[in-house]
């Protein structure tokens, strides 16, 4: 995925409200900017970061500008979650995702029970493998972990998932971590215990889970390499 603008550059004041943040601009302007993550963001919302901003076309939107990626540790992370599906995509549609391989058809947004939809829908021939993706930002002592708040609707999508796999389909959950910094994926145990229990109890019902990293930079963002699994 590449930026269709050049990323504005600022310096993080403070997040609040989840999806708000105040910054600073260059020139000592106050902008407040929409931030499009639900979870804690935890390692990445330190005041004096320089983040980066793109800037919507939309006249009606009350806050233009939208933080996209924020520099922790020397290298930028991807902390919009909108995106993440899009690099999912692209990914799976280039036969990055070796473990899946190049697939004939992607479905958006496909409901799975009556108030449950997952990301994607593949299908490889006859073959149906339905998969769910979350955003990965943070990591610790080189792991990058999901999730860095309790996700309710998250455990819910993993019961999902196992449900598809006890019906003969196939079912994924994919971990898009959009930093250079972690060496491996592993649940958050200490963060959502039940979320880290489930993973791995669905996996071994049959789940097969995934962790990609993407590489994040100011004119694009794409995935790249499989990372380790330690459940």
């Amino acid at each position: 995925m590449k930026f269709e603008q050049t990323l504005l550059p600022a310096t993080l004041i403070r997040r609040y409200k989840r999806f708000l943040a105040d910054v600073q601009l260059a020139d000592g302007s106050l902008l407040t900017v929409h931030c499009p993550n639900s979870g804690s963001m935890a390692g990445c919302g330190e005041e004096g970061s320089p983040v980066l901003l793109s800037k919507s076309d939309n006249p009606r939107r009350k806050y233009a500008y939208t933080w996209e990626m924020v520099q922790v540790n020397g290298g930028w992370v991807g902390i919009n979650t909108m995106r993440t599906n899009h690099l999912a995509r692209e990914a799976f549609a280039a036969g990055v995702v070796s473990e899946i391989g190049f697939v004939d058809e992607i479905r958006a947004e496909v409901k799975v029970s009556e108030r449950s939809r997952l990301d994607f829908l593949l299908r490889q021939g006859d073959e149906q493998i339905y998969v769910e993706v979350k955003n990965c930002t943070l990591v610790e002592d080189g792991a990058a972990m999901f999730p860095d708040a309790v996700t309710a609707r998250g455990t819910k999508h993993l019961e999902e998932l196992v449900k598809l796999r006890r019906d003969g389909f196939g079912a994924v959950i994919f971990f898009c971590v959009q930093r250079g910094d972690g060496d491996y994926f592993s649940p958050a145990t200490h963060i959502d215990p039940v979320y880290a229990e489930t993973l791995r109890r669905v996996v071994a019902q049959g789940v097969m889970v995934l962790a990609y990293r993407a590489k994040v930079g100011p004119e694009s963002i794409l995935v790249t390499e499989s990372l380790p699994v330690r459940l």
